[in-house]
């Protein structure tokens, strides 16, 4: 559900598409979780049994592949990103409400060897109320991502949604009343971050705050958050290296490269922004690169069309921040791209002022100290630096404050394993970029989160141990054990 008494609206157009979307305010957000800790006290989801809320997760998994197309349609108008790449990230949705109604079917809690005349049973149970806020790059994808296990453990859910793509999301939680799911058991904020995510994370109802967005941000509401106590979760900012050795496989390594730095228009938090290139192959990779980042170029137009390849990023403003960064003197030599498109598409005709549509844009001879080594663009902008040998490739892939994604390409087995272990992130892949699986722990180290999600410990961290000790010696021994008082007693009593 959303909330529906609201009374102010925001207004968006994105492309050819405008549309209203209500504003929740401080209020509203208080009436929210108030709503949903009575409905987790009322038990209706919260103490259901675990087959009937795999049951739930189940029919939600079948809706939203029947509704595939009109979501994948929803998130690239919204977002601006292309229908192609939008069918093929929502296709695989499915599977983590599937993954995890399978998780709780099959979850266990386990008896403790506790010493003594004891039973000890140890269960998980809910948190109670859970935020989560989300962000406008993977409105749908992040949502359920955090959902599912969510949903799964018996929380009571609110989501806030990023006021730049709200719209699927809100379907979603819409379709999930179809599904058999309670209402109250989920429900959906739209409006200002700064308004909205203030109240969640500093309610003391609320249990748990999930979160992906900028690492200042992250902080910012971690404070709240532990303040109270409260679980935290947050997948922030990232500046993924990719590492090419001389002998990875050239035509595999270019293609993963442009993938890891251009799909999304570079507006993920894996993206590849920092490509680091053995000497030995510099020449020959750049050549290749720029090739595919031509052909890129040549290929934007608009996001509805299946052949276009790369859309707009998210708004005007970021356009601008975009620009701003790539702009300004002496910082490197603009290989490709740098500037917005203008004019019309040669793919199709689409007017580039119809949307804010930047192009791949490569950049050479950049400093470390330089804010495109540093910063998250969020962006299709990616630095290029040579490296000599394993020792400097490494030590380069780590000069960031970053710590989520990070690619290597090799052919050498021993290598492959070496160079992993060395480099500082949550998520290493070698000879390929962003894979994401439902059972895959995804997360960040140093400045970029806390927490992770995906898998079994997603679910975990949605839920918490409760430990229950049942003395099971006979009545005599418990008379002459547990009175520790006992005026005439010489027997060693027990103590913990």
């Amino acid at each position: 559900m959303y909330v529906k008494h609201c009374t102010s609206c925001i207004e968006f157009s994105i492309l050819f598409f405008s549309f209203r979307v209500v504003m929740a305010n401080a209020e509203d957000a208080q009436t929210t979780i108030y709503e949903a800790h009575e409905n987790f006290k009322s038990g209706v989801w919260s103490k259901a049994p675990a087959t009937e809320r795999a049951e739930v997760l189940t029919n939600l998994a079948v809706s939203l592949s029947i509704q595939m197309e009109e979501f994948a349609y929803l998130e690239s108008m919204q977002t601006g990103r292309p229908i192609r790449e939008m069918k093929a990230q929502l296709g695989r949705l499915p599977q983590w409400l599937e993954y995890f109604s399978a998780a709780i079917r099959t979850h266990q809690g386990f008896v403790a060897p506790t010493q003594g005349e004891l039973l000890n049973y140890v269960q998980r149970v809910p948190l109670g109320v859970v935020a989560q806020v989300t962000p406008f790059n993977h409105p749908l994808l992040i949502a359920i991502k955090k959902i599912a296990p969510a949903l799964a453990a018996g929380n009571s859910v609110i989501v806030k949604p990023s006021e730049a793509a709200p719209l699927s999301v809100l379907q979603f939680a819409e379709m999930s009343l179809a599904a058999g799911l309670p209402p109250g058991v989920l429900s959906v904020l739209p409006g200002r971050g700064k308004t909205i995510v203030p109240e969640l994370a500093s309610h003391p109802l609320v249990r748990k705050v999930d979160i992906t967005a900028g690492t200042r941000t992250g902080r910012l509401v971690g404070k709240l958050a532990g303040a109270n106590l409260a679980e935290y979760t947050a997948e922030l900012g990232g500046k993924a290296p990719i590492v090419v050795f001389k002998d990875a496989d050239l035509p595999s390594a270019v293609a993963g490269a442009a993938f890891a730095c251009f799909i999304a228009s570079g507006q993920t938090c894996v993206s590849g922004t920092r490509l680091i290139i053995q000497d030995e192959i510099y020449d020959e990779f750049m050549e290749q690169f720029l090739k595919k980042v031509e052909s890129i170029t040549a290929r934007m137009g608009n996001p509805l069309n299946e052949k276009t390849m790369m859309g707009t990023v998210i708004s005007h403003h970021q356009l601008e921040r975009i620009e701003r960064l790539v702009q300004r003197p002496y910082i490197g030599n603009i290989l490709a791209g740098g500037r917005r498109l203008t004019g019309t598409s040669p793919l199709d005709g689409h007017d580039f002022s119809k949307g804010s549509f930047f192009p791949p844009t490569v950049i050479s001879d950049v400093q470390l100290e330089d804010e495109l080594w540093r910063e998250e663009v969020f962006g299709p902008v990616v630095v290029v630096k040579r490296f000599t040998d394993e020792s400097e490739g490494v030590e380069l892939a780590n000069a960031c404050k970053y710590g989520l994604g990070a690619g290597i390409w090799t052919s050498d087995l021993s290598r492959a394993h070496r160079v992993a272990a060395e480099i500082e992130a949550g998520l290493v892949w070698v000879n390929t970029h962003h894979r994401n699986d439902p059972s895959s722990p995804w997360g960040g180290m140093k400045q970029s989160g806390i927490g992770r999600e995906n898998g079994l410990e997603a679910l975990d961290a949605y839920s918490q141990s409760k430990s229950t000790v049942i003395n099971i010696a006979s009545p005599q021994e418990t008379r002459t054990e547990i009175d520790w008082f006992a005026e005439d007693d010489t027997e060693e009593k027990r103590y913990g």
